[in-house]
């Protein structure tokens, strides 16, 4: 373990500061996943309200996108959830992705000397290495077709685990830093809080997309649009305000704004 850098419910509340009433924080030093136990906890208890937040210092069945798993070694990463029960449409819901993007952007900033960069749609990258990843998962009322709830998941490489990142990961992943740091992980688990908060408070302003937009940096790139079994090679264009990617396809030269996916750029 990270003794110099160990998660501390005490600490985080510490650096959230003014908005620590904000949110109700659980802290564990190994899960199964973030993202279950608060879909699970949020299903069972109608009562459990926005910003009930699971955080970890490892998972064992941490998930990412697509139903792939997420490596959580112990001691070196952060991994959150934040269980939200927004007033919006589906369709809205979805910019809480998107914020979470920009707001793991400004608190690896606020609390490292990093660069950090997002490849659409929910990747983060220092160095032009993956070092951080959003899952965002919804459930809505089969009756109402509102949203009961909203649980974002994010994991951070905060260090290299020992021994270096898992052989099928290893040239994607990295860290965001090669420097421990005292109390570092809670900083960062803090910032993020913040800076979340202040984005999907209301998000129905969603005045993050330019921020989102100059951070990203496949635009210009050609890419291949990978959906199911289907690959199409296409340009990434731009971004619209909802963060949609706008791409044009080379194999007929028409366009489309893709909302979510999976891309990659050729090299």
């Amino acid at each position: 373990m990270n003794s110099v850098d160990l998660l501390s419910e005490n600490k985080i509340q510490k650096f959230l500061g003014d908005y620590s009433s904000v949110f109700n924080l659980e802290v564990f030093e190994e899960i199964d996943s973030t993202n279950t136990y608060l879909k699970e906890r949020a299903g069972e208890d109608p009562g459990l309200l926005s910003w009930h937040t699971a955080i970890a210092s490892s998972q064992t069945a941490g998930r990412g996108r697509m139903g792939r798993s997420f490596a959580s070694p112990a001691g070196t990463g952060l991994y959150l959830s934040v269980l939200l029960r927004p007033n919006v449409s589906p369709e809205i819901a979805t910019r809480i992705t998107t914020a979470a993007g920009v707001s793991a952007c400004r608190a690896i900033k606020k609390s490292t000397d990093a660069e950090p960069k997002i490849k659409w749609v929910n990747d983060i990258y220092v160095r032009d290495k993956k070092v951080c990843g959003i899952l965002t998962e919804a459930s809505i009322d089969p009756a109402t077709k509102k949203l009961s709830y909203v649980v974002m998941g994010i994991g951070f490489n905060v260090y290299c685990p020992e021994g270096g990142f898992p052989e099928e990961i290893k040239d994607i992943a990295g860290a965001i830093t090669t420097e421990k740091k005292e109390d570092l992980r809670c900083r960062l688990a803090a910032e993020f809080l913040k800076e979340f908060y202040l984005l999907c408070s209301d998000l129905n302003k969603a005045d993050f997309s330019d921020e989102y937009k100059r951070r990203c940096f496949i635009l210009g790139k050609d890419i291949n649009v990978i959906s199911g079994n289907s690959v199409r090679s296409a340009k990434a264009l731009d971004l619209d305000p909802e963060c949609r990617l706008i791409v044009k396809y080379y194999d007929d030269g028409s366009t489309e704004a893709i909302s979510s996916g999976e891309v990659s750029i050729c090299l």
